[in-house]
């Protein structure tokens, strides 16, 4: 049931006609009863924001953080888009709002699809009350379907938090990088809780999953992670809340490396033995946007070079001498120079669907991971054009 798992809530998708294809692209996740309840969210950092971003922004301001319902699109972005495209933004919502007989501002709305093509607004609009009168607790299949781009299969999540439930769905396949990608994640908890103890938990869990995943060092207009809580679990400690969602978001960051376009890897970069967490962070996120690396990812090639190349060029403490590399626990190299290794073990670890490649730099404590891919002939055939 994924994002109608925590109690109180229910969802539907449908194809509005959207979408060329016929596929689903109309998605909504709503309160069960109707009633407003406790939410936040985190957003892109683009400074070319979507409007649905701006528009969700106000919405959860004005409302002091309470909120009905969640209703997405994919298909088209909603981004560069001006004026109209805010009043569209505003429509959704407010065709929602009729819909449920609810405030507009209690209606957050979410896009993603292409970039600066004017919203099928009225199509949208003709498609909410079919979307609304179809909502269920059996609908989080359907609306998840319903906000896939060039995903191949919907991403859901489940985490039982020991008295209370979060459950969630996502969106994202390429775009992705920090902070955050081009995904749209809406969450829900069962979990009491006020709007600002909603938005530490999202902060927190955002930090080591999607704020880690780069797939491709672009980052969307889009990008949004919304959480509902119900409270109908009543009031939890917030370390067990901030947990249970950091692991929905663990999860659902790593099935979006999984379906990334193209990919063949899914690859855990580490940077151990910096000078600090944050140089860490450079070298890894560094190493993960380097299309030799990736390539030789794809080409299941334990290069080693290609890594240390881009720890020594990247702005970081680095000394030859101190670097070594190891891949899927073997060493590879050590200060700098090939070494003897059991090569068998390395070959079939690149074979392997899941790379783990740690760069120790032996300069001090630092430590950070980047959740990548490979870079393969179909991201290209992928990204070739709009159409």
């Amino acid at each position: 049931m994924s994002v109608t798992a925590a109690a109180g809530f229910v969802a539907a998708g449908i194809a509005a006609g959207i979408k060329a294809s016929g596929n689903p692209d109309l998605s909504l996740v709503a309160t069960a009863d109707g009633s407003a309840v406790a939410a936040a969210g985190v957003f892109t950092r683009n400074k070319m924001t979507a409007a649905p971003v701006i528009v969700t922004r106000s919405h959860l301001e004005s409302s002091a953080g309470q909120a009905v319902a969640v209703v997405l699109n994919s298909g088209n972005a909603n981004a560069a888009t001006g004026e109209q495209g805010l009043a569209d933004a505003e429509a959704m919502c407010a065709a929602v709002a009729t819909e449920l007989d609810v405030a507009v501002d209690q209606i957050l709305v979410c896009s993603t699809g292409l970039i600066g093509i004017p919203m099928p607004i009225d199509v949208i609009v003709a498609g909410v009350p079919a979307l609304v009168a179809v909502r269920s607790v059996d609908g989080a299949q359907d609306a998840a379907t319903a906000i896939m781009t060039t995903d191949t299969r919907a991403k859901q999540v489940v985490i039982d938090g020991g008295g209370f439930t979060v459950g969630g769905m996502a969106k994202g396949a390429a775009m992705l990088s920090p902070n955050m990608a081009t995904m749209l994640a809406v969450l829900t908890t069962d979990a009491e809780a006020t709007p600002e103890q909603l938005k530490a938990a999202l902060v927190h869990g955002v930090a080591e999953s999607f704020n880690v995943l780069d797939v491709d060092g672009c980052t969307s207009t889009n990008d949004t992670v919304l959480l509902l809580a119900s409270g109908l679990a009543g009031p939890v400690d917030q370390a067990a809340l901030e947990s249970a969602v950091a692991d929905a978001c663990a999860s659902l960051a790593f099935q979006m490396c999984s379906d990334a376009e193209g990919a063949t890897k899914v690859v855990r970069m580490t940077v151990t033995g910096a000078a600090t967490d944050a140089e860490a962070l450079v070298g890894a996120r560094y190493v993960s946007r380097s299309n030799l690396v990736k390539c030789s990812w794809y080409g299941c090639d334990p290069y080693w070079g290609r890594i240390a190349s881009d720890l020594g060029s990247c702005g970081i403490e680095f000394d030859p001498d101190t670097l070594s590399v190891s891949y899927g626990g073997v060493t590879v190299c050590r200060a700098a120079v090939d070494v003897d290794h059991d090569s068998a073990t390395v070959v079939a670890h690149m074979a392997g669907r899941n790379l783990e490649i740690v760069a120790d730099l032996g300069q001090g404590t630092g430590r950070a991971t980047i959740l990548t891919n490979d870079l393969t002939h179909a991201y290209i055939d992928e990204n070739m054009g709009t159409s």
